[in-house]
This record gives C-alpha cells, sequence and structure tokens, in this order.
C-alpha cells in the first residue's frame, strides 16, 4: 500500500548526517532526533518515538506509537518498541553526558522527561546540521519534487483558469483549489520548520487581501478566515471585475514540496503600471536562477540584486509597507522553508542539487502583490525550473 523510502536512501543519509556531525562537532556522542520531519527523512515513518544516534555504534529507531506502523511502512534496520523513554534507556549501559537535539523544535518540558531517563548535562543543537544534510537532495528526492513540479505546474497554469468566475470568494476558490490539487496527486498539506507556522494551502487572495498584513514571513497577505484563524481565505470577498487573483501555494509528492506563484487578472487587461511592475520582478527571477550554481554564495546574490535596484522600485518590493522580507529565495524539500536562504547572512555556497524557490514579488496599492515564484534546481548550467515556464498575470 505505501511507497517505502528505498535502504539505500535511508543508509546515504544517515552516513551524510554522520559526517556532517564529525566535521563540524568532532566531540559528539550521542544525537538524538524528536522532530517528525527529521524522523522520516532518516528512518522512511513519522511516528511517535525517536531517533537514537550513537556516534560509535548502530541508531536505533525507538517507537511508542505506531511500532506496527513503523515496521510495515519503513525499511530502516533496527526499529524498537517503546511504552517510555525508560524502555529504551535500559538498553544504553553507558549515557553520555552531553547530546545533540533539535533545540528548535523540542519543548523544554519534553526534553526535561528525556531527561530523567538519559540524564545529561548539556543539550546542544542539531538543527543546522540535519538541515546541511537534508539541504542536498538525492535523485531519490528530486525525481519526487519534478513530479511534484509538473502537477503543481498543471494545477496553476491549466486548471485555476477554469475555476476563476465573477462572486466566487475566496474560501470557495481555496475548497475547489484543494479538491483540484487532490486529484493531481498533491499529498494534502504543506509543511513548514519555522515554529510556530501554520498554513493551510497558501496564500489565495483577490486584489487588496494579498496586502493585508499577516505573521507569516513572506511578501504576499491574506485576510484569512478570522482573527482566531487568519489562514485560507475570507468568505465575504468575492472576485469581481478587474480584480488581481495572488496564489501562493505549496504541492507535494510524498513529503517533498514545490513552491509556485501565480497572479490572474480577471476581467480585464492589466494596466500598465502593474504590467511594468510584474515584468521586472519576472526579470529579477531569470537573473537569480542564472545564478544558481554550485559555489555561488547566497548572501552575495541577494547583495548583488538588491544592489541593482532603484530605490522607487525598492518600495513595496518582497511586501507592502513596512512588512517587507529580506530574503529573495528559499529552500525547499520536506518543508516549503528550508536552507540555503537567499538572503544576507546565508555565506556557504550553494551545492549541485539543492532546490530553491525564487519569488520576487511587489505590491501596488490598491491593485495586490505581482511577481512570480518557481522552483528551481541548482546545476552547473544555472537553475533548472521544475514549476513551468509561464510568465503570470495571466490574463482570465
Amino acid at each position: 500500500m505505501f511507497s517505502k523510502v528505498p535502504f539505500s536512501e535511508l543508509d546515504s543519509r544517515l552516513k551524510r548526517f554522520r559526517v556532517i556531525m564529525d566535521t563540524q562537532n568532532p566531540d559528539w556522542k550521542l544525537a538524538v532526533i524528536f522532530n517528525k520531519i527529521n524522523l522520516y527523512y532518516l528512518t522512511g515513518t513519522m511516528q511517535d518515538g525517536m531517533l537514537l544516534i550513537p556516534r560509535d555504534d548502530e541508531a536505533i529507531l525507538w517507537v511508542r506509537r505506531s511500532y506496527e506502523r513503523a515496521v510495515d511502512e519503513s525499511l530502516f534496520p533496527d526499529i524498537r518498541p517503546m511504552n517510555s523513554f525508560h524502555d529504551a534507556a535500559k538498553s544504553y549501559t553507558s549515557k553520555p553526558s552531553v547530546i545533540y537535539t533539535e533545540t528548535e523544535f523540542v519543548p523544554l518540558a519534553f526534553l526535561q522527561r528525556f531527561q530523567k531517563h538519559f540524564p545529561f548535562t548539556e543539550a546542544l543543537s542539531l538543527d543546522a546540521r540535519i538541515a546541511c544534510a537534508r539541504s542536498v537532495k538525492s535523485d531519490y528526492e528530486l525525481d519526487l519534487m519534478i513530479r511534484s513540479g509538473e502537477q503543481h505546474r498543471i494545477v496553476l497554469e491549466e486548471r485555476v483558469p477554469e475555476l476563476l468566475r465573477e462572486g466566487i470568494s475566496e474560501v470557495d476558490l481555496v475548497g475547489e483549489l484543494y479538491a483540484e490539487m487532490l486529484k493531481q496527486g498533491h499529498h494534502g498539506v504543506a509543511r513548514f520548520g519555522m515554529f510556530g507556522t501554520e498554513i493551510a494551502i497558501g496564500h489565495i487572495a483577490f486584489g487588496e487581501s494579498s496586502l493585508y498584513p499577516t505573521s507569516f514571513n513572506g511578501p504576499g497577505g491574506n485576510y484569512g478566515m478570522s482573527p482566531a484563524v487568519p489562514l485560507i481565505g475570507n468568505r465575504n470577498r468575492k472576485l469581481k471585475k478587474g480584480d488581481l487573483v495572488f496564489i501562493d501555494i505549496g504541492f507535494g509528492l510524498e513529503g517533498y514540496h514545490t513552491d509556485k506563484t501565480l497572479n490572474y487578472i480577471f476581467g480585464k487587461e492589466p494596466d500598465e503600471e502593474v504590467l511594468r511592475e510584474h515584468n521586472v520582478c519576472l526579470d529579477i527571477q531569470s537573473r537569480l536562477a542564472e545564478q544558481l550554481k554550485p559555489g555561488v554564495i547566497p548572501s552575495s546574490l541577494y547583495d548583488q540584486i538588491m544592489n541593482s535596484l532603484p530605490p522607487d522600485f525598492q518600495k513595496n518590493f518582497m511586501g507592502f509597507g513596512n512588512r517587507q522580507v529580506k530574503f529573495l529565495g528559499h529552500g525547499i524539500g520536506l518543508v516549503i522553508d528550508e536552507i540555503p536562504v537567499i538572503a544576507k547572512g546565508f555565506d556557504t555556497p550553494l551545492e549541485e542539487n539543492m532546490v530553491l524557490a525564487l519569488e520576487p514579488k511587489k505590491g501596488i496599492a490598491n491593485v495586490g502583490m505581482v511577481g512570480i515564484e518557481n522552483t528551481f534546481i541548482v546545476t552547473p548550467e544555472g537553475g533548472q525550473c521544475i514549476t513551468g515556464y509561464s510568465k503570470g498575470l495571466v490574463t482570465v
């Protein structure tokens, strides 16, 4: 029933992680993985449990629930049941005083419960290490992402224009769009790594709704359902002639995402200003994609592009008003917001087979968010787009 991650894939991932730990933290003794995305990456299953990786011994996946499912769907070589951390602790005669774990994700109370049975004195972060391991995609991962990208293209370039009609609400469009995505094989969720980030599908907005402030760290906006659920769309905002329709969604197959944004003009041709600003964003994406080559420094690429933009264009670029984000693109894979990021502070060179979403966008008052987003593979020839080549601003 399930498509299992091959053992060779799991083995190479764990070896890559170990090499990174040996290089960057040569004194490490024990890594403890709790986060379910990281568990899936290293074991091929996403259960309530933990992966213990001793430096000098074999890794063991300990599963509280469901052990049966883990065994059924994972080819990881050593999976054992546990009712509590106590059960796992009995199998280890030596427990190091320093552990490495996912400090960005693990709640303090949870870690304290683990500490009762594995009495460490210090917990250090391995978040950057496993993010580094995940940032370079294997052929297996690239295949899934390329397939995702093609279905993503079909949904936004071919299906969405058929769904747009006068009077439809943002919420109704989201419902119909989600159904269409599932028909095309979407895995049903849009996952993010940033703590506390919730997204149902993405940002789907009509007109000025795409400029409305949100807590989400991205250029676009959305009114949302209510202050309690500032996501999905607004029931009262309905599509009318002349509206800009902004659709920024993730798509995924078997855990692996692509990211794509297209916008549409409903019932009329775009105004000159809208077309001009949009075309500048297209040019920026093209210039960025040309530089997605091994060895390129993301922070330098960011500075190069930003320094080339005139001050009047930078106003409302990558956000509206004072809500501009400080990046031009981001890594993507098992979550939509991975490393590397095209931004200041990301000084490690790009590597072949990293995958990034490039999203130059600009807000226009009383109109909405124009621009583009597509997903690219880093190659020696530059970025290979896997989500289609529509220029956006599609007249419907």
